[in-house]
């Protein structure tokens, strides 16, 4: 008797605390904020999609250039990383994201697994926190349209090739096809279920991960498949709830404007149980509030829209007591030049806008506790013989169907000194 209450003890003194130690590290929703080791966490963050196939050692792979970029981030602030899982379908298709990581329905590309597994490895040693995106309702890495096309729905059209229209009609029978989406959840439980093989950790364990993300900007694409987009992202927020205990999940959402224009559409998808926290996307440029001739001049409007739709999105937010995150938003550069040596100081203004809300939430304890621009050009070099990305150019935050620099933040851009700021303000230094 003696001797298993000695075990007990043990037990309780030591194993107890060590588990709720490691609880600690993971990012947790209490309260309605986000907790980090027992303290609230906000940040400034960037999207990175490219940051598995930066961290492989196959075609594209620069671990030199990923670790000095992580390292800059740090240096700056950034603690808070978005970043694709992988691209799907065949390489070569014009206007999308290579190499591909999911080349067939369950075949896969070990060396962008490799990639993502040393992207983690490091995140890990830094402290920095990824939130992974399993699918895209756009083309530049195949999602929707592929898993529709493996599921035999012909083949998928290019919008670059064969327009928008064309494209919009072919996806818009994702939400209603269990094929396409049976395929999709294959993948999720294929890649949530993964085990790190630089760090021997399985990823539902993995303090790295922030967030699961069902898509980038996932979409009904129609009024008629209102229900079944709610029923699907429902579908899957369970799927990895009952898979990883330990993580976050999220819509990747675009707000009211990636739901038919419907905010009810937004609210229904982000009530559920197994949705942790709210996302919106902001576009001024793609949403006409400012256009190539006016970006300064348009500039007070696109700050007053921007605003309007926070709130708008924020009072949802306070209904159910989660957090929003605004996780991708742009602008131009200066002049509508994609060079980085040209001008950002409109953009430079509007980031200091989005920045300065997030500082004042903070203050206040409020639910608007973050943002990822789009997107970390960092230490890319430009190639000035073209402006989209073709096969040996450098990666940077525009994907391959957008003019390079368009919306990039270069390490030598004034932008830099705008994010450091606002993080010192909000304590990620």
């Amino acid at each position: 008797m003696k001797n298993i209450l000695s075990v007990l003890f043990f037990l309780l003194c030591f194993i107890s605390p060590i588990s709720a130690q490691s609880k600690s590290l993971f990012v947790r929703v209490e309260n309605g904020k986000f907790s980090l080791d027992g303290k609230p966490y906000y940040y400034i963050g960037t999207n990175f999609w490219y940051g598995a196939i930066l961290a492989s050692e196959g075609e594209g792979g620069n671990r030199v250039r990923l670790i000095k970029e992580l390292d800059y981030l740090k240096s700056i602030g950034i603690n808070n990383l978005r970043i694709l899982v992988g691209a799907d379908g065949s390489n070569g298709v014009k206007s999308k994201v290579e190499p591909t990581l999911q080349k067939a329905p369950g075949v896969y590309n070990d060396t962008i697994l490799a990639g993502l597994d040393y992207l983690l490895a490091e995140m890990g040693k830094r402290k920095m926190y990824a939130v992974l995106y399993l699918n895209n309702s756009w083309e530049w890495s195949g999602g929707y349209s592929l898993y529709l096309q493996w599921a035999g729905y012909g083949k998928a059209p290019v919008p670059a090739i064969d327009g928008w229209p064309a494209y919009m009609a072919y996806v818009k029978q994702y939400q209603k096809s269990d094929s396409a989406k049976a395929l999709f959840r294959n993948h999720v439980k294929y890649i949530i279920t993964r085990k790190n093989r630089y760090t021997g950790k399985k990823y539902t364990e993995d303090p790295a991960i922030m967030s699961w993300q069902i898509g980038n900007e996932p979409r009904a694409f129609s009024n008629d498949n209102k229900q079944a987009f709610a029923s699907w992202i429902a579908d899957v927020a369970a799927q990895i709830k009952k898979l990883d205990k330990n993580h976050l999940v999220s819509t990747g959402s675009e707000g009211k404007h990636g739901c038919e224009d419907d905010v009810k559409l937004f609210e229904t998808i982000h009530a559920g149980k197994n949705v942790d926290y709210m996302n919106v996307h902001l576009w001024p440029y793609n949403w006409g509030w400012v256009n190539k001739e006016n970006l300064s001049e348009k500039l007070q409007t696109a700050k007053e829209n921007t605003k309007e739709y926070i709130l708008e999105h924020l009072a949802i937010a306070k209904k159910y007591n989660k957090p929003l995150v605004m996780e991708e938003f742009g602008f131009p550069r200066d002049g509508f030049k994609f060079s980085k040596e040209s001008a950002t100081n409109a953009r430079d203004s509007y980031y200091k806008f989005v920045f300065d809300l997030i500082t004042k939430e903070k203050e206040s304890k409020g639910l608007f506790a973050g943002c990822n621009f789009w997107g970390w050009g960092g230490f890319a070099k430009q190639n000035k013989s073209h402006i989209y990305w073709e096969k040996g150019d450098d990666y940077c935050g525009d994907p391959a169907q957008e003019e390079q620099g368009l919306n990039s933040v270069f390490s030598s851009d004034s932008t830099v000194k705008i994010i450091k700021e606002a993080n010192k303000k909000i304590g990620n230094k």
